[in-house]
């Protein structure tokens, strides 16, 4: 066990930690939603997609593909409530205890600005990282009510960390973040109807971004429809299917780390919980 952590639960297939096999993916989970603006709940995330991750088989239908690669589950980190710049260096020490073990991180969340410690050690292990964010919000802001820890800033203090942004799936943001945009050259964006209508030309830009990639995934990425427990759900969101092809897509990439944020309900089994837990037993497929 990692220090700073505690297992309330393990995902699917994860393998025991006992003896750790370098180059393999460890998770963890982040139950914090402090600077939660509008639907709370992501803090039970990490159980919940835990659980929902025993509804699938080891045979992965949709890529034809068995789950065979090794990876171990952690635990959740020991959250500091209220406190997300607190809480951001302890997931960082987390994730550095991770990369010290050569186990590539994968989060569970928890709110977004679960991403901003796991990005700051990734950027300081790597020289040139590129942060792959499905969202349905930029992220952008430069502080939010106040605070520069949120999870409205977390992309912006990617960006101030040296990351390159390419953001899929953004339906909402506000002026300010759209006039940053403009004025920066290393954001690229496909907005929602941009995804829906060219998923080729995301593809081709996908496929030939060089160098170490982390993906997050924001839940309200996705269609309300179909993930409706998310913090700020949006209308017009991705379909399962074009978030498979993202990641297939990425898998043969240098992936350094990945997560899944923002599942914000208490019930298991619920649909939200299942997609997530979904999207991470696909990514899991898919590297190997």
């Amino acid at each position: 066990m990692l220090l700073n952590t505690y297992e309330p639960w393990k995902f699917a297939f994860s393998a025991e930690n006992d003896e750790i096999i370098k180059d393999s993916y460890g998770i963890i989970g982040v139950p914090f939603d402090s600077t939660t603006s509008y639907h709370s709940g992501s803090r039970l995330g990490p159980i919940v997609v835990r659980e929902a991750s025993f509804g699938f088989e080891k045979y992965n239908t949709v890529f034809n593909k068995d789950l065979t690669a090794t990876f171990y589950d952690f635990g959740d980190v020991n959250v500091v409530p209220g406190n997300c710049e607190k809480t951001s260096q302890i997931i960082e020490d987390t994730v550095n205890e991770l990369l010290d073990l050569e186990l590539k991180p994968i989060i569970i969340g928890g709110e977004h600005s679960a991403s901003i410690g796991a990005i700051k050690a990734l950027t300081e292990k790597h020289e040139k990282l590129t942060v792959i964010h499905l969202d349905a919000h930029r992220d952008l802001a430069f502080e939010f009510v106040g605070e520069k820890y949120s999870h409205a800033t977390v992309m912006r203090r990617a960006h101030e960390m040296g990351a390159d942004l390419v953001q899929i799936g953004i339906r909402s943001s506000s002026q300010d973040e759209e006039l940053f945009v403009k004025s920066t050259y290393n954001i690229q964006t496909f907005k929602n109807k941009e995804t829906h209508k060219h998923m080729d030309a995301l593809e081709y830009y996908l496929t030939n971004i060089d160098g170490p990639i982390y993906i997050s995934i924001d839940m309200d990425v996705v269609d309300p429809a179909i993930a409706p427990s998310v913090g700020n759900p949006t209308p017009g969101g991705l379909r399962v299917s074009e978030i498979e092809i993202i990641l297939e897509t990425l898998c043969h990439k240098n992936i350094v780390g990945f997560d899944v944020v923002e599942t914000a309900t208490n019930r298991l089994g619920e649909n939200t919980a299942v997609l997530a837990a979904k999207i991470i037993y696909d990514f899991l497929t898919l590297v190997e």
